[in-house]
């Protein structure tokens, strides 16, 4: 019987099938950090066990790092300790960790990919939600919570319930100006915050198949926004383009054996799916967020929901509530909504080409008076990339603080925090309250470009315009 992708790596990686009804499941590999494996690594000491297979797990520090500042110690001594927590945890237990010293530390979603550690029909976990990132190369990759880790860090298993698949098409050609990030808006927006709950997406169609693996997991990452447990591409000749020659992926005559055991994953024509949705890609425009929840977004030549509007009291309640928070006002276009800070970066959108793609619009131009923009790196590797380019003299000589790898302004967790309430037009993946470090700060996501465009005329704009592409 033809099968999915999701249902080839789940039966390849079941253990066992537990009394609740849950499936015991292998994990091929564990990415840690520095934010919710400190209490697991406790945990496992308190019960006197080991790292069952620490050769499966790598560990990277990204959330509490300061941009700003790589000498340590660090100004937060909270920060601190977390750092020097995790480099005693794997030390002890004897997992690889890339610390800022070797060169390799970033986004752990970032760096798992550039390293080959992330492979086609694998099991993935990690405790953090955005690890849906990984199925850009046909795995099935979790988020999971610290208890979680520590299952996984004892057994190298952990106890999960079987989701359901929906195959997303995308289909004929992304107008220019139009980027992987607004496919991902335009997706959560369709089918809502919670559209995803109890599935695993499946993407794919003419655009996904167009699409470079950064793209893919720039779109997979955010599946977790629409509710999704998990989000993944299958995987083709891109993937395994991307995935050879890098570190850990197989070598000489392991390779093309990998690649035939890989292609043996991808879905099976005429396997079932429990749900189908079709999207035309001339339908996509750039998009932009304008309420509290990445399902609250419009085009850019949209105006902002008024409550009238709104399909059930529901609606009308929560576009009451993201209005009043936002300060913006109903009914009015949301170009034109003035800015006071422009991020680039983040697990969505801090990769070469994202860089790549800002600079080449924004030479010669600067950032409007008065607005705070910075550029964040998502690993090392994609810093000296960008610098062997010459990409950050570009983004520095337009206005951008060009700094080192980490989260950055994508969550309070570290420095780059907004203040009082600021408005950012950011590249990150979410815009709830408070995400951004002040209770009152407010976000809008929207493409690297999109932002670009946001920092050189100090209000959301229409990259198509600003820039002068081709419509």
């Amino acid at each position: 019987m033809p099968k999915s992708l999701f249902q080839k790596v789940w039966d390849a990686h079941a253990v066992r099938q537990l009394a609740n009804g849950q499936t015991q499941l292998l994990i091929g590999t564990h990415l840690i950090h520095e934010v919710t494996s400190p209490q697991a690594f406790g945990m496992l000491r308190d019960l006197g066990l080991k790292v069952a297979m620490p050769h499966r797990t790598f560990a990277t520090v990204d959330h509490i790092v300061p941009t700003d500042q790589v000498i340590e110690p660090y100004r937060d001594p909270l920060a601190q300790a977390m750092m020097d927590e995790l480099r005693k945890n794997c030390a002890d237990f004897g997992i690889t960790f890339f610390d800022r010293a070797t060169g390799k530390q970033g986004i752990v979603h970032i760096v798992g990919p550039e390293q080959g550690i992330t492979q086609p029909g694998t099991t993935i976990a990690c405790g953090d939600s955005h690890t849906s990132t990984h199925g850009a190369f046909g795995a099935i990759a979790f988020g999971i919570g610290t208890s979680q880790v520590r299952d996984v860090l004892a057994t190298q298993t952990m106890a999960l319930g079987a989701l359901k698949v929906r195959r997303i098409n995308v289909t004929g050609k992304l107008r220019p100006g139009v980027y992987a990030k607004d496919v991902i808006l335009h997706i959560i927006r369709t089918l809502g915050v919670n559209g995803g709950t109890g599935f695993a997406y499946e993407y794919g169609g003419e655009v996904f198949d167009r699409f470079s693996m950064e793209e893919r997991m720039t779109v997979c990452n955010m599946s977790i926004e629409g509710g999704a447990r998990a989000g993944y591409v299958n995987p083709d000749e891109t993937t395994f383009a991307y995935l050879k020659g890098r570190p850990y992926a197989p070598k000489a005559a392991n390779w093309d054996a990998a690649v035939a055991n890989w292609k043996s994953f991808a879905s099976d024509a005429g396997c079932h799916y429990d749900d189908v949705v079709t999207i035309n890609a001339s339908d996509i425009a750039p998009t932009v967020t304008w309420g509290i929840n990445p399902a609250q977004g419009i085009s850019i030549n949209e105006n902002i929901p008024s409550p009238e509007t709104a399909t059930s009291d529901d609606d009308k309640a929560g576009i009451i509530e993201a209005l009043a928070y936002m300060k913006l006002p109903a009914g009015a276009p949301i170009k034109g909504t003035k800015i006071s800070v422009a991020f680039l970066g983040s697990c969505t959108n801090g990769r070469l080409s994202d860089f790549q793609e800002v600079a080449k619009y924004i030479a010669g131009r600067k950032v409007a008076p008065g607005i705070k923009a910075i550029a964040v790196p998502g690993s090392q590797i994609v810093a000296l990339q960008c610098e062997k380019l010459g990409l950050d003299k570009i983004l520095a000589a337009a206005g951008f603080e060009w700094r080192a790898a980490g989260c950055s302004m994508c969550l309070a967790m570290n420095p780059d925090k907004l203040i009082g309430d600021q408005l950012c037009a950011s590249s990150s993946n979410r815009n709830f309250k408070g995400r951004q470090g002040s209770t009152t700060g407010r976000t809008i996501l929207m493409s690297p470009l999109m932002v670009a465009a946001a920092a050189v005329t100090g209000e959301v704009a229409d990259a198509r315009e600003v820039f002068a592409l081709n419509n």
